[in-house]
C-alpha cells in the first residue's frame, strides 16, 4: 500500500500545516517546550502511517496505526493545554479534526485486520 495514495494520510499532512500555522503564535519562549512538542506530535501521525505502509506486512503496518493513534492522542491532550494555558482560544475545531482523523485510522485498521482474517 502505498501511503500517498491514503486519504487519511493526506488529511493528517494537512492537519500538520495547520498546527504549524496555529504555533506560529506561541510565545518565543515556547518555542523547545509545548511548541516543539505539539509540532513532533502531529507530525508523528502521518509519519507513522507512512512508515507503517512501507513495512513489509499488514500487522507491522497495523502496528505503525496504532502509534499514528497514540500521536493523535497526545496532539489533542498538547491542544487542549495550550488553550487552558491561554496560548490558543478555539480549539475545538482542532479536536474535531483530530477526531477524524482517528476514525479514518481506526476505520483502515479494521480493514487491514479484515484482510488479515480473511486469508
Amino acid at each position: 500500500m502505498i501511503h500517498k495514495d491514503l486519504d487519511v494520510w493526506k488529511k493528517a499532512i494537512e492537519f500538520v500545516a495547520e498546527i504549524y500555522k496555529i504555533t506560529r503564535n506561541f510565545p518565543k519562549d515556547e518555542i523547545y517546550g509545548l511548541t516543539s512538542q505539539i509540532r513532533r506530535a502531529a507530525v508523528s501521525i502521518p509519519s507513522n502511517i507512512a512508515e507503517g505502509a512501507a513495512r513489509n506486512s499488514t500487522k507491522e503496518f497495523i502496528q505503525f496505526l496504532y502509534i499514528a493513534l497514540g500521536s493523535a492522542s497526545e496532539t489533542e491532550t498538547q491542544l487542549i493545554i495550550a488553550k487552558e494555558i491561554g496560548y490558543i482560544q478555539k480549539v475545538e475545531e482542532k479536536l474535531d479534526e483530530i477526531e477524524r482523523i482517528r476514525k479514518m485510522i481506526l476505520g483502515l485498521i479494521r480493514h487491514l485486520k479484515g484482510k488479515t482474517n480473511a486469508k
